[in-house]
């Protein structure tokens, strides 16, 4: 049976917990890396609805995006994550820019497979905490062809999006709240770019740049990491369960 250390060196080796960037907190948050692994729940965050859904499934793992320890703790009491988690013998493992980063199993190369890109890669954006990575569509589409297409693929509620008025093949994207890469993005050649969240000063400057621009919702573009990389994980430790969350959901509805 596999060990919480054993399941964090796999993820180590193709998403580095040191290559998280320099406001992150990511690795083993809560639990001993010698405890030997159950079953594993994973979600976007962990929530006290998670919580109670692991040790309803009899969880002693969750494998989160989001950490659940970002800021330092300056007290701790029975209502808090991290106690709860504890209390109930479950570890925390919180894999985030280091797996928003991976080529191999991460969060971004999760969503340009849910969408058909082809060709992906990590974009360098030197000297920056950034997170961008690029691919094209199959074929060349109309903006809001391209917006309807992510809705549909990522079953968001809705969409926003910035129409440039030209069509679109090659995509820059950051899954969750990546609208400050909107300058690196046009500067690299790129005709869309995708994200969870745009403010409105980076859409205008979307629009100045003539970038088209589709913002599907922060919980939507990363809630396809969950499957892809419980699916990697799978494959190396076939003993091990590894469950996705049911109980998680988006901070906010669309109506």
């Amino acid at each position: 049976m596999a060990r919480i250390c054993d399941i964090y060196d796999v993820i180590n080796a193709v998403a580095p917990f040191a290559s998280q960037l320099s406001f992150d907190n990511s690795g083993l948050l809560v639990g001993d890396g010698g405890t030997e692994v159950t079953r594993a729940l994973l979600c976007l965050d962990i929530t006290p609805a998670v919580v109670e859904e692991a040790v309803t499934l009899n969880v002693n793992l969750v494998i989160s995006h989001h950490p659940v320890i970002f800021e330092p703790l300056k007290s701790l009491n029975s209502r808090e994550l991290p106690y709860l988690l504890a209390q109930n013998g479950i570890a925390a493992l919180c894999c985030h820019t280091n797996l928003d980063l991976s080529p191999v199993c991460g969060v971004n190369v999760a969503l340009a497979s849910c969408l058909g890109l082809r060709n992906v890669r990590g974009e360098d954006v030197f000297g920056e905490d950034s997170v961008l990575f690029s691919g094209d569509l199959e074929r060349e589409m109309e903006p809001r062809e391209f917006a309807v297409l992510v809705k549909e693929r990522l079953g968001a509620g809705a969409v926003q999006w910035v129409d440039a008025g030209r069509p679109v093949k090659r995509v820059f994207f950051c899954s969750g709240a990546g609208g400050d890469e909107i300058k690196h993005a046009a500067c690299r050649g790129a005709e869309a770019f995708l994200t969870g969240e745009i403010k409105h000063h980076e859409a205008l400057e979307a629009a100045r740049l003539g970038l088209s621009c589709v913002a599907a919702g922060h919980y939507e573009t990363e809630k396809p990491f969950a499957a892809f990389l419980a699916s990697y994980l799978k494959r190396r430790f076939p003993d091990t369960g590894f469950l996705l969350s049911r109980a998680e959901q988006a901070a906010f509805e669309t109506v």
